[in-house]
């Protein structure tokens, strides 16, 4: 079979806002909902192995349906805001979508199945159409449902499925605005009532079975921040009608009765325990999986519990007593977010997982050496809301990103000592804002400009600290990293005052502790608190959350003012001398782009031509050109002029731009790129016309020729769907034609190859030679192509130092590979590995 053309490196992404959107399986794959997709995730490998294309809307719930046998699932459940749910099935390693559940007409918000009889799948589902139903999935891909259960005015918030003891009648468990547990059982096909359960005093968030021998428990979490065990068995038929005797004090219980074929069989619900630890609405409960052993399935009585308050508890009955207690307590200090939307066990119960209202996932592994003890672990991490510009940096070592959710995010490859392949992991987070970040660009190798939705561009330089940090991870010399930027006066780090939106920085005298003397006498009110929450970290591993939130940031070194609205798109130059800037406009007079000189962050010039937005521009890799297209649905082009004594700084003047007429685009025009030599720009629009442009020649002769007009170099490219996204390769192909990444707004990228001089008529100038498949595109548009500025991958380069005979095939082999950064509106940033050889 051919080598495959697309690999997909990395995604980075993060879990959705809603509580039952994570769930662990049994073979230790964790999925997770991220936008309208179902990632799965690998902890040991710390990796996204695959995602799941299938919802059309948010997904709000993900449940594997777990076999009696603890082997690894065969099902997954997921339930969205497109009102749908998904039942998938591995087939040849791969999930693919099995059956589709229609019915609900609100959002699906929770779900869960077990196996029935003859391997068909029960699923029941609740959504905010105050319904609860009851499907029955075949093997044959059919599916029915079989009840529908409505409950008014009320919401259920959570559904759990447990087979009876002794029997193979399932019972149900909702849970809901009504601060009551109810119970349902199914007889032929339909769900009879059984009982109600009161005792919260606040809507019930969660409810979760555990299957015990001879009785199962259930555990319910509530807003009223108590957890409650309930627990059923089945009576004989003698206790079932003796008298009670009122010498012994026990626990009230309700009884119920099932009836499996003709035989009546009685079962008794009772209280076990109230379980009060928490401070905060409690969102979430799982049980640790059973597991076999002597052939024995054994359930653990361990419970879990996360919470708004941040913490999660481990609960557990003690020993002797059989009293409940907490057993461990872990969780989040410090910061401003909010706590923890749901929780899960891994298999063997070492791990524990909870994510966060910020779409974090937090991971904590049992410290196998001290009995007890339990420390943060490693875990994915990405944006939790659209990504909207992303950047390489000039030597192609990281990647920096920045997104509606108020972030900018830089990954790096890291390899453990251990391994021998490197996993992409976000190291910093630079900027955390209080507007939605839209744009941003690299000036050099640490530093950057960033706009969001205000009218002030924002410039930020690394610290120290993350310099020294960054050459570790990367097995850069720190000397070489730090000289290239000005060494002596660079702070140690950032942090963002209390109420305030820009980093301060921290120098080395700040972080020196105040003696006794002084810290007992407060000159003023604000000397009580403390200025700075940045503490230096030494990274031995990939930072997690809590770290990232207060100890990565970027001190802001720049504000620049100038424009009247939000900012929209930013470029900056290979020589790194000028930054140009646009935001939103519906007048020409807004939509002039602004350069900015990097040296004295000064406005240089003022440059008139567009009468709407400015959506994107891109400077030529010699630096001597500046492209910018608009949602006016015209391009135009800008060259730098020649330096004189009286102006040493760099002048633009327009070179050319396209009329309404002559543009052949005819609506918005989102992106532009240069080709690697200069010669080439390309343009693609909503009209889903991707064109080539040139040829771009400046004479550096006397000014008496005309400008060469610049028309289209090739045929005008359908590409079927709206093209938002465009990047030309630094590198040419082996026949000295060009590559091209074009990416949709269905989200998905394809890869063309584009031969100037050929017959324009046929359009046989362009061939496509990729795209990506259904797994690896994104679900939503792809907002940002970026190419890695040079050949070879992240993180493999510099694999061997000795034995260079090796080395060097490895080094060709090395530079048969392209990579590839998007970012999409999906939440997502993905990295895609490209093999120039099976081009």
């Amino acid at each position: 079979m051919a080598a495959p053309v697309i690999e997909t490196c990395h995604v980075a992404c993060s879990a959705n806002r809603t509580p039952k959107v994570v769930s662990w399986s049994r073979g230790g794959t964790i999925a997770f909902g991220t936008c309208n997709s179902v990632a799965l995730y690998d902890p040991q490998e710390r990796r996204v192995g695959d995602l799941l294309n299938g919802h059309t809307g948010r997904v709000n719930t993900v449940q594997w349906v777990h076999r009696e046998d603890c082997a690894p699932e065969r099902h997954l459940i997921s339930g969205g805001s497109d009102n749908q749910i998904i039942v998938w099935e591995a087939q040849n390693g791969k999930f693919i979508q099995s059956v589709l559940c229609k019915g609900h007409t609100g959002p699906v918000c929770a779900v869960d199945g077990i196996y029935a009889v003859d391997s068909k799948i029960l699923v029941a589902s609740t959504a905010s159409d105050s319904t609860v139903r009851l499907w029955l999935c075949n093997e044959t891909k059919d599916v029915q449902c079989l009840h529908t259960l409505s409950f008014g005015s009320c919401f259920m918030m959570d559904v759990s499925l447990a087979l009876l003891p002794g029997s193979r009648v399932p019972i149900l468990a909702c849970g809901g605005d009504d601060s009551r547990v109810h119970l349902y059982v199914e007889s032929s096909g339909q769900l009879q009532k059984a009982m109600s359960l009161q005792g919260h005093e606040d809507w019930v968030r969660g409810v979760a079975w555990a299957s015990q021998g001879r009785e199962l428990l259930l555990a319910s979490c509530s807003q009223d921040c108590l957890i409650r065990v309930w627990r059923l068995c089945a009576k004989s038929g003698t206790d079932a009608h003796a008298e009670d005797d009122h010498t012994i004090i026990k626990m009230k219980e309700d009884v119920f009765e099932v009836k499996e074929g003709d035989v009546p069989s009685v079962f008794a619900v009772s209280l076990e325990t109230v379980l009060a630890g928490h401070e905060n609405r409690v969102y979430g409960v799982h049980w640790q999986p059973p597991f076999y052993k002597g052939g024995e399935l054994q359930q653990p009585l361990s419970l879990l519990s996360a919470s708004m308050d941040k913490t999660m508890i481990l609960w557990a009955p003690e020993d002797g007593s059989g009293v409940w207690v907490e057993q461990v307590r872990v969780g989040e200090v410090g910061g401003n977010t909010l706590g923890f939307y749901g929780c899960q066990l891994s298999p063997d119960g070492s791990m524990i997982v909870a994510h966060a209202f910020h779409g974090a996932l937090h991971l904590w592994c049992k410290d196998q050496d001290k009995e007890g003890e339990w420390r943060p672990g490693v875990v994915i991490s990405g944006h939790f809301d659209a990504v909207q510009d992303l950047s390489w940096d000039p030597e192609g070592q990281f990647i920096l990103s920045v997104g509606s959710d108020q972030t900018s995010r830089l990954f790096t490859p890291w390899r453990k000592h251990d391994s021998k392949q490197a996993t992409w992991h976000e190291i910093s987070r630079p900027q955390i804002h209080g507007y939605d970040m839209q744009c941003l660009a690299m000036v050099g190798r640490f530093q950057f400009v960033s706009g969001a939705d205000e009218k002030v561009l924002r410039v930020f330089q690394a610290p120290r600290n993350f310099v020294e940090n960054f050459a570790n991870i990367s097995g850069t010399s720190r000397e070489k990293l730090l000289t290239s930027s000005d060494s002596a006066n660079i702070p140690e780090g950032a942090s963002t005052p209390a109420l305030g939106l820009s980093n301060k920085a921290v120098f080395q005298g700040d972080l020196v502790p105040k003696t006794n003397e002084e810290g007992e006498k407060f000159s003023s009110v604000s000397d009580q608190y403390q200025e700075s929450y940045f503490h230096p970290l030494i990274m031995t591993e990939p930072p997690p959350e809590d770290h990232l939130l207060q100890n990565t940031l970027w001190p802001e070194v720049q504000k620049l003012y100038g424009h009247g609205f939000e900012m929209f798109c930013l470029a900056s130059d290979s020589c790194k001398t000028v930054v140009a800037s646009a935001c939103k406009a519906s007048k020409a007079e807004h939509a002039a782009i602004l350069l900015w000189s990097t040296a004295t962050w000064r406005q240089l010039q003022m440059l008139p031509c567009h009468t709407l937005t400015v959506t994107q521009m891109a400077f030529s890799p010699d630096a001597r050109l500046l492209i910018a297209v608009s949602r006016d649905r015209t391009w135009s082009l800008w060259s730098r002029d020649l330096p004189t004594p009286n102006s040493p700084e760099p002048q633009f003047s327009l070179h050319t731009h396209a009329g309404k007429d002559s543009s052949i685009h005819t609506r918005i025009i989102w992106s532009c790129d240069w080709s690697p030599d200069s010669k080439f720009f390309v343009t693609s629009s909503r009209d889903k016309k991707v064109i080539v442009w040139g040829l771009c020649r400046l004479e550096d002769s006397g000014d008496s020729a005309p400008p060469p007009e610049i028309k289209p170099s090739s045929s005008t490219l359908d590409v079927g769907d709206s093209a938002t996204a465009v990047a030309f390769c630094p590198l040419l192909c082996s026949d000295n034609s060009y590559l091209l990444a074009v990416g949709l707004e269905s989200g998905r990228i394809l890869l063309y190859r584009w031969s100037p001089g050929q017959e324009l008529a046929g359009g046989d100038d362009w061939s496509r030679c990729g795209e990506t498949d259904r797994s690896q595109s994104h679900s939503l548009a792809v907002k940002r192509l970026r190419w890695r500025p040079r050949a070879g991958r992240v993180g493999r380069e510099n694999n061997r130092k000795d034995g260079q005979a090796e080395g060097e095939s490895e080094t060709e082999e090395e530079s048969s590979w392209l990579q590839l950064a998007s970012a999409s509106a999906d939440h997502s940033v993905k990295i895609f590995n490209i093999n120039r050889r099976a081009l």
